[in-house]
């Protein structure tokens, strides 16, 4: 099966120089312990999957960790938390760099007792599905920002991907294993609902109403780009608001939802604190929401939110694949309805973006950049959409086509 490379490699060759142990997070079948094994191909390797290796992590740490010695790749290791302390000590018992992999697929809990464990002592990585670099094969890690010295650089990385292609992926979403080999879409997403909700949720978590769950995942995916509302989704699922507001926890800890935060600050009294909804996998948002192949998806009602997820999702991509935790990315609304699809905030300023499925972007598109001039400096704007060409707007904003995210 091909390899395909993950462009957060580069993220964790310069962590191994730094820390001893070196945790890389994502949901399931993202390419956690692939990447991993690609990297170190001749180190143990252990999974707390295995019941027994299971069993003996729990129950006897210390002899665990005698029987497994480092340097060593221990796949999801929130099933035994309590490994991280016996990991502390033997880390802190050595000079020697890059001992411990660890890979956990359910951040419930796991960064707090990661914390508290191995604080100083850890480098993580957030690793999300495949981004349209990496399935072009495009070998360039820079964080989108929407400036002539980001395009600039990027250009000279430019392959085509067509109208069709670019809807394909949208349906298709970003797990790896769709792109190594011929795979029926809808199967291998009912397959990975299934694993996620009898594994993750119901084991970790307590979800008792497993059917209630995939209502709620289904109600959030029907939603992406909007205001999130829980009160209408718990009365939609028939749940309460406390039990909306954990399970919606549990998804975005799971690396499943992308919970976008305005941008507002004091002096911003009309803007809206309620955040939107995104998932970070376009192809099982699509599944739950039953839209069964790329064309029907491309021609529906919901084909713009869709887009402006996607587009979201690759550049969040690119911030955690160049070693961030936290893309400083944001979205605008105020009261009079006024709103920004994406700001990104960096060096002192605030670079807006709006987001269109259109070929024909215009400068009316970019009207509701002028409402953040007397917040912060504005740096360089643009409409990300389906046109085919960099153009000027006017001097400080412009149309990028997705082909350059």
């Amino acid at each position: 099966m091909k390899y395909i490379k993950r462009l957060a490699e580069n993220v964790v060759k310069k962590q191994e120089k730094m820390f001893k142990t070196i945790l890389v997070t994502g949901a399931r079948q993202v390419g956690k312990t692939t990447m991993l094994k690609n990297i170190k191909p001749d180190i143990n390797y252990v999974t707390l999957d295995d019941m027994i290796l299971n069993q003996s992590a729990v129950e006897e740490p210390e002899l665990f960790l005698k029987a497994n010695k480092p340097p060593i790749i221990i796949d999801e290791i929130q099933y035994a938390p309590n490994l991280l302390r016996y990991i502390k000590m033997a880390v802190d018992n050595s000079e020697k760099k890059a001992m411990f992999y660890l890979t956990g697929s359910q951040q419930f809990d796991l960064m707090k007792d990661v914390s508290e464990s191995l604080a100083g002592r850890v480098g993580i990585l957030n690793l999300l599905g495949l981004s349209l670099r990496e399935i072009k094969e495009i070998d360039f890690n820079e964080p989108f920002v929407p400036t002539e010295e980001y395009l600039d650089e990027r250009k000279k990385y430019e392959k085509e991907i067509s109208y069709d292609e670019i809807w394909n992926m949208i349906h298709k979403g970003a797990m790896p294993a769709l792109y190594q080999e011929e795979s029926d879409v809808n199967m291998f997403y009912a397959m990975y609902v299934s694993t996620y909700i009898k594994r993750d949720v119901r084991s970790l978590t307590q979800v008792g109403d497993t059917l209630s769950f995939l209502k709620f995942m289904t109600a959030l995916a029907s939603r992406i780009g909007q205001l999130l509302n829980l009160n209408s989704i718990a009365n939609e699922v028939g749940i309460t608001i406390p039990t909306a507001q954990r399970w919606l926890s549990i998804l975005v800890a799971s690396n499943i939802v992308y919970i976008l935060e305005p941008y507002y600050n004091n002096i911003m009294k009309r803007a809206v604190k309620i955040p939107k909804v995104y998932f970070l996998d376009t192809g099982l948002a699509a599944y739950l929401t039953k839209w069964k192949t790329s064309e029907v998806l491309e021609a529906g009602t919901m084909a713009g939110n869709f887009f402006e997820n996607y587009v979201i999702v690759e550049i969040i991509k690119s911030y955690y694949n160049s070693g961030e935790l936290r893309p400083p990315v944001y979205f605008y609304r105020d009261k009079e309805k006024r709103e920004i699809d994406l700001i990104i905030e960096q060096n002192g300023k605030l670079y807006p973006i709006e987001i269109k499925k259109t070929a024909n972007p215009s400068k009316d598109m970019i009207e509701n950049f002028k409402v953040l001039e007397n917040i912060k400096e504005i740096g360089e704007g643009a409409i990300i959409c389906m046109y085919d060409k960099i153009i000027n707007l006017n001097e400080k904003n412009k149309v990028i086509p997705y082909k350059y995210l």
